[in-house]
Order: C-alpha cells, then sequence, then structure tokens
C-alpha cells in the first residue's frame, strides 16, 4: 500500500498529470450535470449521436492536417446539435431515425476518410484511439489545459443561470410553455451544450465512450433520489469521484483512461442498484 502511494505521490509531481486530473474533473462534473436532463428528457440519444458526429469532424480535421482539430470539430458537433434537434422534431423523419442518419453517415464517412487520406503508418490504431480514448489526455499542454477550463466555465455558467428554466423544460414542457418559458430556445440551449461536453470529452474518453459518462451518474442517482436538486448533486459527486478513480487507477496500472472511467461508472451504477432493490424489499 505503501509503494502504490509513493508511485502515486511521485507521477502527481509531474505537471502533465496534474493537467489531466483538473481536465478530467472538469469534464465529469458538467457532463453529470447535463446527463441528468438528457436522460429525463429522453435526450440521451444526442449525446451517443453527436460523439459519432465528432468522431466524422476530428477525421477531417486529420485528413486536413490541421494542428488545432477544434477549429473544426466544435462547429461541426454544435451545427449537428441544431440539426439533430430540428430534424427530430420533423414529424417525416423521427428523432431516432434522425440519429440514425447523421451518426452513423459521419462515422462511416469518417473511417474512410481516415483509412482513404491519413499519412500515418498506424491507422487502425489512431481509430481505435479516437473511438475508446488515448492516452492523450495524459500530454495536454497548458493552453489545452485552459482552454477546456474555459469552455468547462461556460456550461457551468449556463446551468446556473439558466437553472430554473432548464427544471421548468425537463419536467413539464408544456407548462413551461404556457408561463412564457422559451422551450424550444432552452432544447436548442441543452444541444449545443451537450455538444461542448462531447467535444471536451473526447481526449479523456473517446468518442464512442462518451454517452457511458452522462448517462451512468445521473441512472445511479436516480436509483436513489427523487428530488431533481437530489439528484443533481448525487450525479454530480458520482461522476467527479468516478474520473478521480479512473485515472488515479490508469496511471498506476497502465490501463486505459476513458475505460478504466468508465468502468468506475458502471461499478457504482451497480451498487447504487443493488441498495436501491434492497431498500424497497
Amino acid at each position: 500500500m505503501t509503494e502504490l502511494w509513493n508511485t502515486l505521490v511521485y507521477y502527481f509531481s509531474f505537471p502533465f498529470v496534474q493537467y489531466a486530473m483538473i481536465v478530467g474533473l472538469l469534464i465529469a462534473l458538467c457532463s453529470s450535470l447535463l446527463g441528468v436532463t438528457l436522460v429525463l428528457k429522453r435526450f440521451s440519444f444526442i449525446g451517443d449521436g453527436l460523439s459519432h458526429v465528432a468522431f466524422g469532424a476530428m477525421a477531417v480535421a486529420i485528413v486536413a492536417g490541421l494542428t488545432n482539430k477544434m477549429i473544426i470539430i466544435i462547429p461541426v458537433t454544435v451545427l449537428s446539435a441544431i440539426l439533430l434537434l430540428r430534424t427530430g422534431q420533423n414529424a417525416k423523419i423521427k428523432g431516432d431515425a434522425a440519429v440514425a442518419m447523421i451518426s452513423v453517415g459521419a462515422l462511416a464517412v469518417g473511417y474512410m476518410l481516415i483509412n482513404a487520406f491519413s499519412k500515418s503508418a498506424n491507422v487502425a490504431g489512431d481509430v481505435c484511439s479516437t473511438l475508446f480514448g488515448s492516452q492523450s489526455i495524459l500530454t495536454l499542454t497548458k493552453s489545452e489545459v485552459w482552454v477546456c477550463i474555459a469552455m468547462a466555465a461556460v456550461v457551468l455558467a449556463v446551468f446556473v443561470i439558466f437553472y430554473n428554466r432548464i427544471f421548468a423544460v425537463t419536467f413539464d414542457e408544456s407548462f413551461a410553455k404556457a408561463t412564457g418559458v422559451k422551450a424550444d430556445a432552452f432544447n436548442l440551449l441543452i444541444a449545443v451544450v451537450t455538444a461542448l461536453i462531447i467535444v471536451l470529452a473526447m481526449n479523456l474518453v473517446g468518442s464512442l465512450l462518451i454517452s457511458a459518462l452522462i448517462i451512468f451518474p445521473a441512472l445511479s442517482a436516480m436509483s436513489l433520489f427523487r428530488s431533481f436538486k437530489q439528484v443533481i448533486i448525487c450525479s454530480a459527486v458520482i461522476s467527479v469521484i468516478c474520473a478521480a478513480a479512473g485515472i488515479v487507477l490508469s496511471v498506476l496500472f497502465s490501463t486505459p483512461v476513458g475505460s478504466t472511467i468508465v468502468c468506475a461508472d458502471i461499478a457504482v451504477f451497480i451498487v447504487f442498484r443493488v441498495i436501491s432493490m434492497i431498500k424497497e424489499r
């Protein structure tokens, strides 16, 4: 035990590990706050769809040889969030069909572009890292950390400032509209903020595992609590603890960061479900 502690102290003396922890905790916090709203509004599919779109955008950035891939990833993902929301409201194209069209199409095009034009000698490795996360979270520069902090601050500010309206739109959209709340505008805001979180989380857990980061903490909290505020707080605590534990275990045992964090979220979800079943009996 002492040896593991000493190893941990040694690794956390390096700035790049400290950066990874800061960014990881911020991403986990933002994901958990929005995750509760997405699950309650049955918008979970948007997170999954946008993660595939982000992969396609990253493929375009890689092929274009851009150093700063966010120039393409952020606007493409945000525009796709708006398109998903608008298309999902179309009577001719239901929400699940819109997700299938945009997300699977982006995934296929992105993979084809990387295979056709990538100059890397390890295309399969690059694709796997992008889909399931990589160690790039441990190679963040100080400027990238500040960008993540700024984006996380925007997400948190939006949630805090519009908390009451998000609460109203989440539970009763019709009543919210009747009281003068612009429900469509707030649904759009939720979709855009989700897109920002997807972009933030790509380096941490990979584009295929982002939905787990958003959904599992929310579902865990809902197993034991009924109040919206209690669920929000519990979800945030679970997500931050699992992210910290996942990063620590990844550093100590050289496991993939994203997969380790998601496994921690799954373990907590199972524990909470068991506790919930015991309480019901």
